[in-house]
């Protein structure tokens, strides 16, 4: 078995830098939403993608392999949205198996609402602090890393 290739120093403060950067800027907009609209970060990002979708609707598969979270795990996130009439399910017509979420119209306002808030808070937490020549950087390192993942 060979030997482990640890981290140097700068390869440590870049993993150190990633960890409380991503970290934090999660918390921050985690917090920002709940504060303001009364969602969690991954039930916006529910509404996002289904806003984007053909007649807002998409399946529940599909819905979790873009969110990159189980579908246990958005089964939660979904019925939480769904009680509170911002999604509906519904079976689907092409496959019985298949279940598709679908943005209602409160659904609609609930994200039109708390959109303005949110792009500010990503914008406080990490946009506007970057330099566009980092920002171009960074969304060229992490969609290499993200794309080696896929």
């Amino acid at each position: 078995m060979s030997e482990p290739r640890w981290l140097d120093d700068g390869e440590m403060a870049a993993w150190h830098g990633f960890l409380e950067a991503s970290n934090r800027v999660a918390r921050h907009l985690e917090q920002q939403l709940r504060a303001e609209v009364g969602l969690s970060h991954p039930q916006y990002e529910i509404l996002v993608r289904l806003a984007g979708a053909p007649d807002g609707e998409l399946r529940m598969t599909e819905l979790a392999e873009l969110l990159i979270t189980s579908k246990s795990g958005l089964t939660y996130q979904v019925g939480q949205l769904e009680k509170r009439g911002l999604v509906r399910r519904r079976s689907c017509a092409t496959d019985v198996r298949g279940v598709l979420a679908a943005l209602t119209d409160e659904g609609r306002r609930a994200l039109d609402e708390a959109a303005p808030g949110h792009v500010a808070a990503v914008r406080e937490a990490l946009i506007d602090v970057l330099s566009a020549r980092e920002r171009q950087v960074l969304a060229r390192a992490l969609g290499r890393v993200g794309e080696r993942l896929r």
